[in-house]
């Protein structure tokens, strides 16, 4: 216990100093992600769809970088997370997958649990909604076709994903949930590219 209560004193004096270091608008936002970050562990007994919640807070990053820069909120920002949201519900559900009989046994809900047999043509939605989010925020940035360009290799490991999945393999899922890292890697190559191909 004295080892637990001293990291999470180590951790919050650290995101105490990350908070200091910020525009007063991006920390009021940070701030204001506690108390989702807080509900979070009682999602799964009250809502068949924690992997939401999940996704509001997990994308929640996006809301405070965007005013840590600019000092205001604006709808890029918000595009960013929804698309972020969208994302983590898909990948989440992946790995919800692999619990789905045990969540079954103990009453716990999830993403997976609900969609059933729909469970690839959900991750597929939910994905499909996070790039419709993503080229939004990209668009309002740079209005040009050419930019969302730097979207399709992302693209196409999603669909990759979606092609493979099977709710029925939970082995098989745990890899493509983790196969997301690469999508974040990508993801961030590309909204690269945009800010150093000369964007507002």
């Amino acid at each position: 216990m004295r080892a637990a209560w001293a990291l999470v004193v180590a951790l919050s004096l650290l995101g105490l100093l990350v908070l200091l270091q910020l525009k007063p608008a991006a920390q009021l936002v940070a701030l204001a992600s506690l108390a989702p970050v807080a509900a979070y562990p009682y999602m799964k007994r009250i809502t068949w769809w924690p992997q939401a919640w999940l996704g509001l807070v997990f994308s929640w990053g996006a809301l405070v970088g965007w005013p840590a820069v600019t000092g205001r909120v604006e709808l890029p920002a918000l595009l960013l997370w929804l698309g972020g949201i969208f994302w983590v519900i898909g990948y989440d559900t992946l790995y919800a997958v692999q619990d789905v009989e045990d969540d079954a046994l103990i009453g716990v809900r999830s993403s997976a649990r609900a969609l059933g047999a729909n469970t690839r043509l959900g991750i597929g939605i939910c994905y499909a909604l996070a790039l419709i989010g993503w080229a939004a925020a990209i668009w309002a940035v740079r209005p040009q076709f050419l930019a969302l360009a730097a979207l399709l290799p992302a693209a196409l490991h999603l669909a990759r994903q979606v092609a493979s999945a099977d709710p029925a393999n939970g082995a098989a899922s745990l890899a493509l949930f983790r196969s997301n890292r690469f999508t974040g890697l990508l993801l961030f190559l590309g909204f690269l590219t945009i800010g150093l191909s000369g964007t507002a």
